[in-house]
């Protein structure tokens, strides 16, 4: 919002939505309650509130008791919640930790539509596939120090010093070859191939280089 987060007016924190791991709720109310108590703070209808609970895949739910709610429901109950007012910036911190991957496919899917619909988000993730999907650009942080920054497809293609090509035949076996000495891949090998896969590092592969382990591309 271009200025210091102490000198932000009411109106522009209104515009800013939050999902942290300390994130509290009222366990004693209903999942549909809690939201609705929320959403008085920012004089939205109920219906918001019904459209942003199907989006979430939790409006067949939403007379449950909000401190009965597994893991994935109370995650995606606050990604609801902090959807209420309708951000410009959105702040989520690890928000698919812990959860089994058809929740947090649907997460990855709903974070992946803000960012298309114009909102700003700051994600924080121990997941380095996550951030390689979701991110457009990422800060990576080691002991609370700035290591590496940059676009994921940037920081891969730089460190990408290999450049190698796995082939991985019928039988399952592999074979790796340089960009270099592709040539020596004879039409026997190419009639044989199964699956053809580039080998460049992945984030993590990065990040466990850049923090004194070895890269393995």
């Amino acid at each position: 919002m271009g200025q210091k987060s102490q000198n932000l007016t009411s109106g522009e924190l209104k515009r800013i939505g939050l999902v942290s791991d300390t994130s509290g709720f009222y366990e004693k109310m209903s999942l549909y309650n809690n939201l609705l108590f929320y959403s008085k703070f920012y004089n939205i209808s109920k219906s918001r509130v019904d459209n942003l609970l199907k989006r979430v895949g939790l409006y067949d739910s939403r007379k449950m008791v909000a401190g009965k709610l597994s893991t994935g429901m109370r995650q995606r109950m606050l990604l609801a919640r902090a959807l209420i007012n309708n951000p410009a910036v959105l702040f989520l911190d690890e928000p698919t930790s812990g959860l089994d991957p058809t929740t947090s496919r649907t997460i990855h899917e709903l974070i992946l539509e803000l960012k298309t619909a114009g909102t700003t988000i700051f994600l924080t993730t121990h997941d380095m596939n996550e951030a390689t999907l979701l991110c457009d650009y990422v800060a990576l942080l080691n002991k609370g120090k700035l290591v590496e920054q940059g676009a994921p497809s940037e920081l891969i293609q730089r460190y990408n010093k290999d450049k190698k090509i796995k082939f991985t035949d019928y039988n399952g076996n592999q074979i790796t070859f340089d960009f270099a000495s592709l040539e020596q891949v004879s039409q026997a090998d190419l009639e044989n191939i199964f699956s053809i896969h580039s080998c460049e590092p992945t984030l993590e592969d990065i990040f466990i280089t850049l923090t004194g382990g070895k890269l393995n591309a």
